[in-house]
This record gives C-alpha cells, structure tokens and sequence, in this order.
C-alpha cells in the first residue's frame, strides 16, 4: 500500500452490487488495473497511477464520501448522484463511463389494464383522492420520483420508503406501485409489474464524480485526476474505431492515396497511412495502407480498398484513440473556475 504521505488522490470503487466487477473490469480495460492483495481489504492501489489510493464503499455511499470531501474522485451511478445532489453542494460530473446502463422507471401491475401511461395513471390519482385517499409508491429515490411526478401533473400522491426489493410491494400491499431502476424489465415482468408509456423518470450510467473544493484546491490532486481521465476518455473513444491495414499495389503513393480519396468517408479519418512494402519479387510497386475509420464502416471500408486491389487485410480494435487534448479534462477544469466564481 502507498504511504499516508505519498498519497496525493483518493478514489472510491463500488465495494459490491451491479457495479462492483464492471467497474473494476473497465479500469482495468483502461489501464488503471486495481490492485487489491487481498479481498478482506477496503483499500488498493493502482500500479499505473502512483500516488492514488482505491477505497471500496457502497455505491450509495460513495456521493456522500465525494461530497463531504474524504475521497477526491469516485464511480457511482448517475441515478445515485442525481437523486442525492442539491445546489450547493460540491460534487460534480467529471465523466460518464458507457458501463451500467439502467433506467428509473414508473411499474404498475399487470392487472390495471386500464392503466398505461402516465395521463391514465394520473386519472387514476384523481379518482383515489376523490374516494379519500392517495396513489402510494414505493421507492427508494424520492427525490427523482415527486419531481418528475409533478413535472407531469400528477399531484395527489405519497412516497413509501422501502428497503429491499421493491418489486414485491404492490403484492405484500404496502404499496400500490413502485418507481425502481430496471436494466431489462425482466425482474418487473416476473413480479406481474409492467413499464409505464413515457414513465421513464431517468436513464442512468455509471459516472466518475469529484469533489470540486478538493481538486481544484490541489494542484497534484488535478493532476492525478487528468492522468485517470486521459486514459478512460482515450479508451472510450477507442471503442468507436477500427485500424484496417491493406497490402496494395500501385505506381505511387500519391497516386494511391487520390485513388482512395475518392470514398472520402472510407479513407481514414485524416487520410491513409501509406508505407512502402518491399516485396519477395521484384516488379510493381507494393504498399501497406493503413486506416482508422468508425466501427460501422468496417465492410464497407474493406469492401473499398478490394475494388482497389487490396489484399492481406487485417483488422485490429483499438485500446486507445487519444485526441490533441482530453476534452474531458478541459471541461472539467472550466467547470471548476466557474463554480469558483
């Protein structure tokens, strides 16, 4: 473990649930491999990243440690973050991480076949207040939930608190129907519970967060934090490109690369790499071009360079895709002057 003194910035991990592994997958995709000696241990390191200490927490408890100021940076959901931030308050979005993906959702059961959508539903709100009493839901992000209620017009309403699984609530009759996080609906659809039409109340990710006092009041801290930005941003974009390489016979490499330029979409972002390839046999000109292009043009690309000759292709993903500067970072930075403002 890194000494108290060499410390420079703290992350929080998810310590179990949904975005435990995931999480630590991802860092370690990214580079910023965890290393955690042993499993009973609420702390670890990151070799690639001196100077940064991992503490494992709940993922509902992470935002509180970020806000209060105890760890600099960590990953939670944006459905945590969102429920539990206020103005005020000194935590911000530093980067969504494409992992987790969940949606907070309004679920009625499967009886209410007069119940569909949200108008009905608010109908139905209104019936219950007219007979003296009100729509009960069980959820556990109040916040999220009366403000999107209200936002939609619904108004006659009261939030259960519930721990657990809140699936079983409108059956166990503490609950008339539930606002929970679904990834698939499965759980809901077991449970004889179905989605609402428009009763998505939020779409949720894992998110890297910090804490805009502490980092902005440290330079190493700041610095750190571009160091683990620069690698995920770099990783992320990495996922949206493919590098094709193509043996390809031409008089010229400049005749060649006119020759692709042709398909502008199709010839690299900036344009081929092109490099000559000194054959077994000697005769006309031989080349490797190489080209970066979006995941989505993989055929067509290849299809491209065979209208061309092109032979040999290979394909390989990317692990990073790193831009003349990390955008991330640089939002982040203009985040943080202005809240000094």
């Amino acid at each position: 473990m890194a000494k108290a003194e060499d410390v420079m910035l703290r992350l929080a991990l998810p310590s179990k649930g949904a975005l435990e592994k995931p999480a630590m997958d991802f860092l370690g995709a990214a580079g910023l491999r965890v290393h955690k000696p042993n499993e009973r241990q609420y702390s670890a390191t990151i070799p690639s990243a001196p100077g940064v200490e991992v503490i494992f927490q709940r993922v509902t408890d992470i935002f509180d440690k970020v806000e209060e100021g105890s760890v600099d940076l960590g990953v939670t959901g944006f459905d945590v973050m969102s429920e539990n931030t206020e103005d005020g308050d000194d935590v911000v979005l530093v980067q969504p991480l494409g992992f987790g993906r969940c949606e907070l959702v309004l679920a009625v059961p499967e009886s209410w076949v007069d119940v569909a959508s949200l108008a009905e539903l608010a109908d139905l709100a209104t019936m219950y207040k007219e007979k003296g009493r009100e729509l009960r839901i069980a959820t556990k992000y109040r916040n999220l939930t009366r403000a999107y209620l209200y936002q939609h017009g619904l108004n006659y309403f009261s939030l259960v608190e519930a721990d657990g699984a809140l699936e079983v609530a409108p059956s166990m009759g503490y609950a008339d129907m539930i606002a929970d996080i679904t990834s698939s609906g499965t759980t809901l659809r077991e449970n004889r519970l179905k989605m609402l039409d428009g009763g998505t109340i939020l779409k949720s990710e894992a998110v890297l967060i910090g804490n805009r006092r502490t980092l902005l009041d440290s330079r190493a801290k700041l610095h750190q934090t571009r160091l683990i930005l620069e690698l995920i941003e770099a990783h992320l974009r990495a996922r949206k490109f493919l590098s094709i390489t193509a043996n390809m016979r031409a008089e010229s490499a400049e005749g060649l690369a006119r020759l692709l330029a042709h398909e502008p979409k199709l010839a690299g972002l900036m344009g081929p790499s092109i490099a000559p390839v000194y054959g077994k046999t000697r005769g006309e000109q031989a080349f490797a071009v190489t080209i970066v292009v979006e995941q989505g043009l993989l055929l067509p690309t290849v299809d491209h360079l065979r209208q061309h000759q092109g032979t040999d292709i290979t394909v390989f993903a990317l692990d990073y895709f790193f831009a003349a500067q990390s955008s991330s970072f640089e939002n982040l930075v203009e985040l943080l002057k202005r809240q000094r403002r």
